[in-house]
């Protein structure tokens, strides 16, 4: 699938910062994605548990209130519908520790900051049910 292709996938964008917000919403939609944005985890937590259907959930790391990998964890164990949704943590982290860290929690996927288009097409690709 290549960046001009729609993805069609709803995706939770939890991320605090609100340049990082715009360029993953604008980047999402440039790849036929709709968004809708949390800034912390306990938020992110909010949204799933009002029902909404997402697809995926890009996660950032470190965010005030709750941060990513407590709410992964909390996702993770809820034992809800939204339990298992494909989570991508998507931080300025990149260490490898930072990676084990993100796997630890049971993220599924990592995706370092800044990111393009390219690299959003990439990560997306490996996530779209086929």
């Amino acid at each position: 699938m290549s960046a001009q292709e729609a993805y069609n996938l709803h995706i939770l964008v939890v991320e605090d910062n609100q340049v990082n917000q715009m360029v993953a919403r604008k980047l999402l939609e440039k790849l036929g994605c709709t968004c809708e944005v949390a800034e912390n985890g306990q938020e992110a937590l909010d949204v799933l548990d009002s029902e909404k259907s997402f697809d995926l959930i890009l996660m950032d790391c470190m965010m005030p209130v709750m941060d990513g990998l407590e709410a992964t964890e909390k996702i993770r164990a809820s034992g809800q519908n939204y339990a298992n949704i494909p989570i991508i943590a998507f931080t300025a982290n990149a260490m490898e520790s930072d990676q084990i860290a993100c796997k630890s929690a049971g993220m599924n996927d990592f995706m370092d900051k800044p990111v393009t288009v390219a690299k959003m097409s990439e990560t997306l690709a490996r996530w779209v049910k086929s």
